[in-house]
């Protein structure tokens, strides 16, 4: 039996033809990969404390007996948009900046990501109780050391203030009844969330 002469040509075409057809689909992959790993889109940063003016909202008739309510404001002024997550870290200092009593307490863990356009706030409500009501340790014996007689609990000079996930703190000043020994939690922060003080 004797193939045609033609037939090693037809053979290759039919091969290369076969091949193309295999490496459109290859190459189609390939260009829809390259395509899809593209640089994405940078994330928001978090908020520095240097990209935050933080300050304390005295909203009135806020005091009661054993304590008083207030609001942590932060506003972004970064120029950019940037995010809060959490709590910040809140604790009573002296005019020297030693820490007087308990860093503020803490509820549950919070999940919700506040992200701050450059000019708007957030806020976080704080609690601060009176430290007397806790117990003797919050207070400072007067000169002449007579027991629990004239006793009063430390002034502090304000707040030091951690936006949430930072280590740089802000100082608030602020003047108030602190504690004088660490132990009683009198201060307690909530979670930050968007805008300002409910009205």
């Amino acid at each position: 039996m004797h193939l045609p002469t033609h037939f090693p040509a037809r053979l290759a075409g039919a091969t290369a033809m076969a091949c193309a057809a295999t490496l459109i689909p290859v190459a189609a992959l390939a260009t829809t990969r390259f395509t899809s790993a593209a640089v994405p889109a940078p994330s928001t940063p978090r908020c520095a404390s240097a990209d935050l003016v933080v300050w304390l909202d005295v909203p009135p008739g806020n005091d009661y007996a054993g304590g008083a309510d207030y609001y942590l404001e932060f506003t972004n002024l970064s120029g950019q948009a940037c995010t809060l997550r959490g709590y910040p870290g809140v604790s009573a200092v002296s005019l020297s900046g030693s820490q007087l009593g308990s860093p503020a307490g803490w509820g549950a863990p919070v999940t919700t990501t506040v992200t701050l356009a450059s000019g708007t706030t957030a806020t976080a409500r704080l609690q601060i109780n009176d430290p007397t009501a806790y117990s003797n340790r919050c207070l400072l014996p007067p000169p002449w050391q007579q027991p629990w007689r004239g006793w009063t609990a430390p002034t502090a000079a304000g707040l030091r203030v951690f936006p949430p996930n930072q280590f740089a703190p802000k100082v608030i000043p602020y003047p108030f009844a602190a504690c004088a020994h660490t132990g009683p939690v009198y201060i307690h922060a909530g979670p930050v969330t968007p805008g300002g003080p409910p009205d």
